[in-house]
């Protein structure tokens, strides 16, 4: 049989690394091949420029650093593919509904930001943090990088419920760090994968 695809999305300081550690632990806990993957992968070319963005010190044109992150994933597909064919479970830190959500919240047309992803891999399950953005300018980090302002998460969130799809669990991420991988355990502990090869195709339906 092959992984599952699990990707954890949400705005910043949702707790979704925390969570996404966690969550690939009680895999392995289990006795299940699980490995974690993190977009934008930072330590390939693509990404060491992705890096200089967000850490502000390099800028780019919104539409260039869109496909830059989108590269950034495509470059990872035939290995991610291969990994679920050999059986192992990918939990996924971020994919390409953050790219979208958080291109489109700068003022980037919706179905422009979508071109360059289309025909990605499909997750199995989106599990989405979800935070009151008052709540994670509490968290400590909040404002370090780029993207994590009041006005730029709040239009963010607003983008990803529009790509809410029925794959997707909304989780309450203003819980105790134990209640929420709980809920995010009990949705995928007896998941199994609904075709034999990873499907491919995002947004081309």
């Amino acid at each position: 049989m092959r992984g599952l695809f699990i990707v954890i999305e949400g705005c910043d300081r949702s707790g979704k690394s925390t969570q996404c550690e966690r969550l690939l632990q009680r895999f392995r806990d289990q006795g299940r091949d699980a490995q974690l993957i993190k977009f934008p992968d930072r330590t390939i070319q693509s990404g060491q420029l992705i890096d200089g963005y967000l850490k502000q010190s390099r800028h780019l044109h919104d539409k260039a650093i869109h496909l830059f992150f989108s590269a950034n994933r495509w470059e990872a597909m035939d290995a991610i593919a291969a990994k679920l064919k050999a059986g192992t479970t990918l939990v996924v830190d971020r994919y390409a509904f953050s790219g979208v959500a958080f291109s489109a919240a700068k003022g980037l047309d919706l179905e422009w930001c979508k071109n360059p992803d289309k025909g990605l891999l499909i997750p199995d399950k989106v599990l989405f943090l979800d935070l009151p953005i008052e709540k994670a300018e509490q968290r400590g980090g909040f404002g370090e990088e780029r993207y994590e302002t009041r006005e730029l998460q709040t239009k963010v969130r607003d983008i990803f419920m529009q790509l809410k799809e029925d794959s997707w669990k909304i989780i309450d991420a203003d819980q105790t760090m134990e209640a929420v991988q709980e809920e995010m355990w009990n949705t995928v502990k007896e998941l199994k994968p609904d075709s034999e090869e990873p499907r491919t195709g995002l947004w081309e339906q």
